[in-house]
């Protein structure tokens, strides 16, 4: 039922008029039912925008080599923002190296790698990094409303949040079963030993952190998914963040492993394709 709660300021000599005795109401020591079976209320809002500030998507394509196929793309995405400041904090900063300084960077390395002489895969690859992930999935929300390529020429996200901590070895790949990407993602890690880097299952399904990053826009769209993810964890002072050598080492597996899954993805001869169970749920459901 809906609930528009005002004060009494707003009702002015509509309440006595109404028979209603406020001074009892407040005094009941129990609840009062008083029902008001001639009250007809209206009320207009006015909505004023008192201040307004954008951010923006950088977008990255690089054309694919086959001239049918390059009309088809592969995202790679990350968001560029944080959380900002924590008032009250003696380090109040949050730097974001790992949320997500650490995708970004390697959306980056994607781009620079896939540039390479004799690398470049038969479909094209978009580049995306967005803003406004931590208020809402803004910018993956307004890239996926008015893309700029046929969002129907998309065959795939590949979203990169949070690589930078937690484990040199493993990385997480949350949405595996939703599609046909899941197979084609262990089929390019088993091709791949010299990386030392398995990509598992989501740990965290009760965290639903399947609809907490950009791309879970493209998979309400319609576009199959990859998540890699190396989870949360306590923060550590900006100085120490990325210092060892080893998490360094992670993210560039990690980002070696994305090289190898977007070739696989851009070379094939067949599109990635959902689980029908899968896009019932998280496509037809969200009325696409």
């Amino acid at each position: 039922m809906p609930v528009v709660e005002v004060h009494q300021r707003a009702l002015g000599a509509v309440i006595p008029a109404l028979g209603i005795k406020l001074d009892e109401i407040r005094g009941a020591q129990s609840m009062k039912v008083q029902p008001l079976p001639n009250l007809r209320v209206a009320f207009h809002i006015k909505n004023e925008i008192l201040d307004s500030s954008s951010a923006p998507n950088t977008i990255g394509i690089l054309e694919g080599s086959d001239p049918e196929l390059r009309n088809e793309y592969v995202v790679f995405s990350a968001h560029m923002d944080h959380i900002g400041i924590s008032h009250g904090q003696a380090d109040s900063i949050n730097n974001g190296a790992d949320d997500d300084g650490s995708g970004t960077a390697g959306v980056i390395e994607l781009a620079e790698a896939f540039s390479q002489k004799g690398v470049r895969p038969k479909r094209s690859m978009i580049f995306l990094t967005v803003s406004g992930e931590e208020k809402g999935l803004y910018g993956s929300a307004y890239f996926t409303e008015h893309p700029t390529v046929p969002l129907t020429n998309i065959v795939a996200d590949l979203n990169i949040d949070m690589i930078g901590r937690n484990w040199k070895d493993t990385i997480v790949a949350i949405g595996k079963e939703h599609s046909d990407l899941g197979a084609t993602l262990q089929k390019v890690n088993a091709a791949h030993p010299e990386l030392h880097m398995a990509a598992i299952d989501d740990r965290w399904p009760e965290e639903n952190f399947y609809s907490r990053s950009d791309h879970f826009n493209f998979a309400r769209k319609g576009v199959p998914i990859l998540f890699f993810f190396n989870g949360v964890h306590a923060g550590l002072p900006p100085a120490v963040r990325f210092a060892r050598q080893d998490r360094r080492r992670e993210g560039i597996a990690d980002s070696q492993l994305l090289f190898y899954l977007g070739q696989e993805v851009g070379n094939a001869p067949q599109r990635p394709k959902w689980n029908p169970d899968s896009y019932q749920k998280i496509v037809e459901m969200a009325g696409h």
